[in-house]
């Protein structure tokens, strides 16, 4: 018996390797070869708005020499850190040498929704590119539409600092792992809901867990990595930062206004507000969203 269990862990683990190695080898899953990148003034204007609503500005501020940061410009260099190491962001300027000035519409497609470069490679998941997955070609082309409008700043941001065996070869068998033991996230209940409500909800669920990327942050992770979305929303850890929880049980005393006056100005509904990184993305994504859109965050978190 213990002979056999030995001779099927071989083989698993095997066959992981293998398809590892071939995954590697392969191009990226296909996307709309006929999409193209737009410059009108309406595409860039929603692609503006979705930057917003996506928390890019948190992330991709410009970090200057001094330490010194600037908002209104996206050329990068913040460093992300965690117990996986320190993750710099990337310059998503335009420019053509440190940024993405050459890329063109499928290039934006394959990143923002698979997590892999114009050359193929994987990104790190530092980039959460397991939520966007779920965007529509339509929000990451108009994405695209306002990073291409943005004046290109050359930059180059520091490579990454991991582990030696945290490479992106190694990326592979991680997003192979995910695919494998992620699971699904739970189902939003919407029976005997009007049709307004279920589409309010499933925007809710749209800006949380796609665009917004909410559990990036709030849900918990395995050892690997990979995010237990049966506790979704349910707390974390960033490095030495505790996460709290969003989850149904944690905001059990909260209403949809007390939510949406928490995304304008973070006061929770004892009045306390909230702190850390949080403080950002309040000034900078939720308290900019429009009165549609953080109604539906309300309903789809205060369910």
């Amino acid at each position: 018996m213990r002979q056999l269990q030995k001779r099927a862990l071989i083989s698993l683990v095997t066959v992981l390797i293998l398809g590892a190695v071939i995954w590697s080898f392969t191009a990226p899953h296909p996307v709309d070869q006929s999409a193209q990148l737009l410059a009108t003034p309406e595409a860039i204007a929603r692609g503006e708005y979705l930057v917003t609503a996506g928390g890019c500005v948190s992330c991709h501020l410009a970090v200057n020499d001094d330490g010194s940061t600037d908002t209104s410009v996206l050329s990068g260099g913040h460093a992300l850190t965690s117990e996986f190491g320190t993750f710099y962001v990337p310059n998503i300027t335009p420019d053509k040498e440190t940024g993405l000035g050459n890329w063109d519409a499928q290039d934006f497609l394959i990143a923002l929704k698979q997590g892999r470069s114009p050359d193929g490679s994987f990104y790190y998941p530092a980039f959460p590119y397991r939520s966007y997955a779920g965007l529509s070609d339509e929000d990451a082309l108009d994405i695209a539409a306002y990073l291409m409008s943005l004046e290109p700043i050359e930059k180059t941001v520091p490579e990454h600092e991991t582990a030696w065996w945290l490479n992106r070869f190694a990326l592979v068998g991680w997003n192979l792992l995910f695919d494998f033991f992620g699971g699904e996230l739970p189902a939003v209940e919407v029976d005997g809901l009007e049709k307004d409500e279920q589409d309010l909800l499933a925007r809710g669920a749209y800006l949380a867990r796609n665009l917004g990327h909410c559990g990036e942050c709030h849900t918990p992770r395995n050892g690997l990595g990979i995010p237990k979305f049966a506790e979704e929303f349910s707390g974390a850890t960033l490095g030495d930062e505790v996460i709290e929880a969003i989850n149904s049980e944690a905001l059990a005393e909260w209403t949809r206004d007390s939510f949406d006056l928490f995304l304008i100005l973070g006061m929770k509904p004892d009045a306390e507000f909230v702190g850390g990184d949080m403080n950002d993305v309040i000034e900078h994504n939720t308290s900019r969203l429009s009165d549609e859109d953080r109604l539906a965050l309300a309903a789809f978190f205060t369910r």
